[in-house]
């Protein structure tokens, strides 16, 4: 009968260690697997600014800054833009308040939906007007203004997103005073504005401030009672330029776009 003769210590050690290798590996494998599988997917990367996706120009959406200069731009009855004016890193700046002045769009709109980002300065002033015509001495003259300021260290009691001396949103519950979604100085604030005969809306950061119909009762009794009744043309023009206020105060914009909009939808 053949004896059988039993390996070493060693050499049994050494295969147990490998067994235990071999299957740790396989368990790690398969975790790995598992956690994947139940992981968040990562969200996907932001798009560049001053671009449009694919669905965004399917859409009807155009860009009205390109980024990289003037292009679709000019001071208000001015060929020309002005020197307190920038673009510095994508982004449209009024650095300069007393060499800036108003700028208006080249092409001219009647209804749209624009959303675009701003940035402003410590008290700083600015607006986001429309249907501006050429028919007053300034864009405010004609056009209605989307306010844009610092709602903390502004001079001007007419706050960011309210409908200059028209419309203003309602008291928030929450605090107790008039809703204000904006975000503090130095950071980006999103801006939906949407002209369309049937209704006028108003958003900041996604929350809606209030709407309003273009020459209803309402708002015309609202034009009547304020500084514009005395402005024969204030919002007497259903087309006319998209204008950015330049003469109060710094403040930078990037991500302009617009989407026009049939009048019978």
């Amino acid at each position: 009968m053949k004896q059988l003769i039993a390996p070493p210590i060693s050499a049994l050690a050494a295969s147990w260690r490998t067994l235990c290798s071999t299957a740790g590996q396989a368990v790690a494998v398969a975790m790995v697997v598992l956690l994947a599988g139940c992981a968040t997917p990562k969200p996907a990367e932001p798009a560049l600014p001053n671009t449009l996706t694919a669905a965004e120009t399917a859409d009807g959406w155009r860009l009205l800054f390109n980024g990289t200069n003037f292009d679709g731009w000019h001071n208000f009855k001015d060929d020309s833009v002005h020197p307190g004016w920038q673009v510095n890193d994508g982004t449209l700046v009024c650095a300069d308040p007393h060499q800036a002045g108003d700028i208006v769009s080249v092409d001219q709109f009647d209804w749209f939906e624009l959303q675009l980002d701003y940035n402003i300065s410590v008290a700083g002033n600015s607006g986001i007007m429309y249907h501006v015509t050429d028919k007053g001495g300034a864009i405010w003259a004609t056009g209605p203004e989307f306010q844009l300021e610092d709602n903390v260290a502004a001079h001007d009691p007419i706050r960011c997103g309210w409908l200059y001396a028209l419309y203003q949103p309602p008291i928030d519950p929450a605090t107790g005073k008039t809703l204000d979604a904006t975000k503090p100085v130095g950071q980006w604030n999103h801006v939906r504005l949407l002209i369309t005969p049937q209704k006028c809306v108003h958003e900041i950061n996604g929350v809606k401030y209030f709407e309003y119909v273009l020459n209803s009762e309402d708002f015309k009794d609202r034009v009547a009672k304020s500084k514009f009744g005395s402005m024969p043309n204030f919002a007497k023009s259903d087309i006319g330029w998209i204008g950015l206020q330049g003469d109060h105060g710094s403040v930078s914009f990037r991500n302009i776009k617009i989407r026009p909009i049939s009048a019978n939808p």
